[in-house]
């Protein structure tokens, strides 16, 4: 029963591990996985490196840290030198020398500081004194700790270096001595017999002006103080690493793998899986992950509304353009049986009038067509509605024949209507609906143009004497190939784009435009109106646009 149990736990910590051990493949895969992902982790890494390993080095802080040191030793050295020359620890008339035997006691009984050596020279060279010899304390290090039964003992050290390198620290030493009975004070960074490195002073003892010999005062504490250091920066240096991992690994979380879910989004939209990208945890996000993913969504909903309009376009086309065929073809069906030349004059001229028709139909979509690309290529520019729109009627003047309708220009701005946008596509838009407007007048009759200003925003209203339009439809004349002819008007002399044109136009300039009736004083229709309101130019403002509305014509 109890192996049982034991078997049981061992399985289930197994399966702990396991299940740790694939999260973390997974995570490491995604993060290696994400090249975005790899360059913060990498340069977060490279940054604390950096500063790793330049605290590490501590140049620049061992550097003061031994000025530091060889400050205090020289000055240490000085009062001791000072004290060995003035204080009677000499002997000798009327030549002066040091007294070895006073000068141990002294040094013994005033000053044997802890990590520091002492050594009092002769005036010869001689070594009088070592702090070493007259201290109870017993220089060496710890033993290793002995080894493992059956373990093999380290080579010991080659005693042909050891003695070389013995050989070499008193040299430097005597000769750090000598420089020091000329009367130059000595400092200098080198090896102790020992193998250490030490910090070392050496100053001479004078009495008056005699040198009676050199005083050298050595500190092996510089590499374990720095060691110290570099111990105690550790744990600092771990919680650092530790908040670069956690801040990589953050960054990957929220900014990383959100971006590879929006490209992956948008690729399912350009393999035509999906319509439209829709991440509703990523829209919601306040930063700029969600500003792109709301801007992604907004782009692929505006595409997937252009489509779905083209193909109501599309089918529409083919509607329109099935009628007048349908037709042409019966027409040619017809003609060789009919055998009256009257009866053949009427299918030829209706056979004219289905290609008139068809001709018109052909060439308005063609300009529907084209208008998405027209109003991207022209850039925006400041323009003179005003001009423009006298230009317009002085042409229709200039073209009038007799009988034809009159298009009148009244402008209460009088020249100061300036807005932005592209004046080839504006003139467009007041042709047609000029062109809509006589259409539907009487002969001998006007069309009044007008424009006046309402704030920030400037309107043009076309008015006819025509019998106006139909209250159900005041909306639906800007539909496609909507077409609502009085009685007698020539059977298919327009294409019922216009109108629709016209809006698509309008509302890419940011504008409106709205159709309504002219009533008189007892409510009796008199014409239609119709009325496009457009936003005035900025001084010093860029042109900017809007996108075409979503129901663009291809």
């Amino acid at each position: 029963m109890a192996s049982d149990t034991d078997t049981e736990k061992a399985d289930r910590s197994q399966g702990a591990a396991s299940l740790w051990a694939a999260r973390w493949r997974t995570l490491r895969l995604r993060m290696v996985g994400s090249r975005l992902g790899a360059l913060i982790l990498a340069l977060n890494l490279l940054s604390l490196l950096i500063l790793f390993v330049g605290a590490l080095l501590l140049n620049e802080w061992r550097r003061n840290l031994i000025e530091a040191r060889l400050e205090s030793l020289t000055s240490q050295a000085e009062l001791l030198a000072n004290v060995l020359g003035e204080l009677g620890i000499t002997r000798g008339e009327p030549t002066p020398y040091l007294d070895d035997l006073a000068a141990s006691q002294w040094l013994r009984d005033n000053f044997i500081p802890r990590g520091q050596r002492v050594r009092l020279y002769d005036q010869n060279g001689w070594l009088l004194i070592d702090s070493y010899t007259v201290t109870e304390q017993i220089p060496g290090e710890p033993l290793d700790p002995a080894l493992p039964a059956g373990a093999a003992a380290p080579a010991p050290p080659d005693p042909v270096r050891e003695n070389a390198r013995i050989e070499r620290a008193r040299e430097e030493l005597s000769g750090e001595v000598e420089r020091a009975l000329a009367g130059e004070p000595q400092t200098s960074i080198r090896r102790a017999e020992t193998g250490e490195r030490v910090v070392s002073v050496s100053l001479p003892v004078r009495h008056v002006r005699d040198v009676l010999g050199v005083l050298t005062l050595e500190a092996g504490d510089v590499d374990e103080t720095l060691d110290a250091q570099r111990r105690a920066l550790m744990p600092f240096a771990f919680v650092a690493l530790a908040v670069s991992l956690l801040t990589s690994l953050l960054i990957h979380l929220f900014v990383a793998r959100p971006i590879l879910r929006l490209s992956a989004a948008a690729d399912q939209v350009r393999l035509q899986r999906a319509r439209a990208i829709s991440l509703p945890d990523l829209e919601e996000r306040k930063d700029e992950i969600g500003d792109l993913a709301r801007s992604l969504e907004t782009m692929t909903a505006t595409l997937s509304d252009r489509m779905d309009a083209i193909e109501r376009f599309a089918a529409d086309v083919s509607h329109e353009i099935k009628n007048p065929l349908t037709s042409i073809r019966s027409a040619l069906e017809t003609l060789e049986l009919v055998k009256a030349p009257e009866d053949k004059a009427r299918l030829t001229a209706l056979l004219q009038q289905d290609v008139s028709r068809l001709d018109r139909l052909i060439t308005d979509i063609s300009n529907a067509s084209r208008l998405d690309a027209e109003l991207s290529r022209d850039r925006p520019r400041p323009v003179n509605l005003s001009k423009l729109l006298g230009d317009i009627a002085a042409v229709y003047v200039a073209t009038q024949r007799p009988g034809d309708v009159t298009v009148r220009f009244t402008d209460a701005l009088e020249g100061a209507a300036q807005v932005t946008g592209r004046e080839g596509p504006l003139g467009q838009v007041f042709r047609n609906l000029i062109d809509n407007a006589r259409s539907f007048s009487p002969p001998d009759h006007a069309v009044q143009v007008s424009l006046d200003g309402q704030g920030d925003r400037v309107r043009v209203r076309v008015e006819d004497d025509g019998p106006g339009v139909p209250p159900d439809n005041l909306e639906t004349v800007f539909q496609r190939f909507y077409t609502a002819r009085p009685k007698g008007a020539a059977f298919g002399g327009n294409s019922g784009l216009g109108l629709s044109i016209a809006r698509q136009i309008i509302e890419a300039h940011g504008g409106t435009i709205h159709a309504e009736n002219r009533t008189d004083d007892a409510g009796a229709v008199k014409g239609a109106c119709f009325v496009v309101t457009l936003p005035r130019a900025r001084p010093g403002s860029k042109a900017r646009t809007r996108p075409v509305a979503d129901d663009a014509d291809g």
